[in-house]
């Protein structure tokens, strides 16, 4: 995941604005501690643009570019933008933010009067490689259909004020707290990009299911972060479920309120009151909307169709996420597009443990057979790889043995409670049937029970007997 250098990238045409708007606009921003880069000279060396500016661009959260009048006679500012148009093509989470100082939008977008002068040059020049000319083009018109700020001959110091401020807003609540080391993320993230589908205008509703503790939350986050600046409005509700509680009404109210003013960013000052109202404007409020919403550990049907009941609640573009650990629940909603999340392969696994037992990604020297004998018996589980590692940071390889061989017969706790919260949502019978499978039928053949349990991510089967995980299986016992 990212790791930012800069807060903000401004990109300009240094003859126009370096030493009026932009010089001001980059004062605003150091005076609201937020760190900005801007190069210290006009450093137009040619066409190509400097391995130096490459990496500020890439290493910076926002990217403001200031349109002005002769931004398109230079080749180095075009070359900056194709640059900086790129970052929008990855899932990294950086926000392209255009502001049109003395030009109008359309001539940017359209390549219209001094931008259409400037390209019957660049046309004549590289008229061996027009295909560079057509990126700079395909640039500006993204960049200029983008969401961003117009002077239009308003006062330009309230104009900065109003940038710096919107800025300063996005900084402080756009991206989420995920983990410090957080290993296999970025491929959860490139599976999932062919699910979300970001560059359709259809709805989707996608669910992201597993165990409890096995990083539903985590990678919900990641994407979020990685996608929030493509929407006209976002929202991440943690722990739905908890929140709700058994109340079919005072939680999800209080929900429903949190979702209006997350994306409509305003402060209510009246309440919902009851559920049913609060649907009513959810639907009313957000059907023309682009809107990123992600519910996270749902467990309730009831609580899905009053938080999202269907597709046509939300604007075109918009993209519902649901964490769960049941299946079942998405199935009963027609959430077709699911992401099963499964646990750690053996190099991941150890280098979370490691991260946690011993603040490095791999194992002290003579802890090599013991951190294989952890990952091993925690089977991939993001949750028992974490507690356990903090839980045996510092011991001894006697107190690690000593802990370990407790482990194998009583699970840790915390990791226990989790995985619980699954077999609570069971009716009596379910819970039955797993008891039995848990004591008697691991690694016996499927049979009629299979049906019950396999959505809740309790049970899975292979080679045609029923399989559950260690931990779980202890769990039952």
């Amino acid at each position: 995941m990212a790791s930012w250098t800069y807060n903000v990238f401004l990109s300009f045409r240094g003859e126009d604005t370096r030493n009026s708007f932009t010089s001001h606009l980059y004062e605003a921003l150091a005076q609201a501690g937020i760190n900005a880069f801007r190069d210290s000279e006009e450093l137009q060396r040619g066409v190509e643009i400097s391995e130096e500016l490459c990496e500020a661009i890439d290493g910076s959260r926002f990217l403001v570019v200031v349109f002005s009048k002769n931004y398109a006679s230079s080749t180095w500012c075009l070359e900056e933008l194709v640059r900086i148009m790129g970052c929008m093509e990855r899932l990294n989470g950086q926000m392209v933010l255009p502001v049109f100082y003395d030009v109008d939008p359309s001539e940017v977008r359209k390549q219209d009067g001094g931008f259409g002068e400037a390209f019957t040059k660049h046309e004549e020049r590289f008229k061996e490689d027009l295909e560079k000319v057509q990126r700079w083009r395909k640039a500006l018109t993204e960049a200029a259909n983008l969401s961003g700020w117009h002077l239009n001959q308003r006062c330009e110091s309230t104009f900065i004020k109003n940038v710096v401020q919107e800025i300063l807003d996005k900084i402080n609540s756009t991206l989420l707290t995920i983990a410090t080391n957080p290993v296999g993320i970025d491929s959860h993230i490139q599976q999932l990009e062919s699910v979300l589908g970001l560059e359709f205008d259809d709805v989707r509703m996608i669910g992201i299911y597993g165990l409890g503790g096995i990083g539903k939350t985590t990678i919900a986050k990641a994407i979020y972060n990685s996608i929030a600046n493509r929407f006209d409005g976002c929202s991440f509700l943690p722990n739905v479920r908890e929140k709700c509680g058994f109340s079919m009404h005072d939680g999800l109210v209080k929900l429903q309120e949190l979702l209006l003013q997350d994306i409509l960013l305003v402060k209510m000052h009246w309440s919902i009151n009851f559920v049913d109202r609060g649907t009513n404007i959810l639907r009313d409020r957000l059907r023309n909307k682009k809107v990123l919403i992600v519910l996270d550990d749902v467990d309730n049907i009831f609580h899905l169709e009053k938080l999202a009941g269907n597709v046509d609640w939300f604007g075109p573009g918009s993209r519902i996420i649901i964490t769960t650990r049941n299946k079942q629940l998405l199935d009963a909603h027609g959430i077709y597009l699911t992401y099963k999340v499964d646990g750690l392969n053996h190099e991941d696994a150890l280098k979370l443990f490691c991260w946690n037992a011993f603040k490095k990604s791999d194992p002290d020297v003579n802890f090599d057979e013991l951190s294989d004998a952890v990952v091993r018996y925690a089977d991939g589980h993001p949750l028992a790889l974490t507690v356990v590692g903090a839980s045996l940071c510092g011991w001894n390889k006697a107190q690690w043995e000593s802990e370990l061989q407790k482990l194998r017969r009583i699970p840790k706790q915390d990791v226990q409670n989790i995985l619980k919260l699954s077999f609570d949502g069971l009716d009596d019978l379910q819970k039955e049937i797993f008891l039995d499978i848990a004591c008697f039928f691991k690694g016996e053949e499927v049979g009629c029970v299979m049906s019950f349990l396999d959505a809740c991510g309790l049970i899975c089967t292979e080679s045609n007997t029923f399989q559950m995980h260690d931990m779980i299986q202890l769990m039952g016992r």
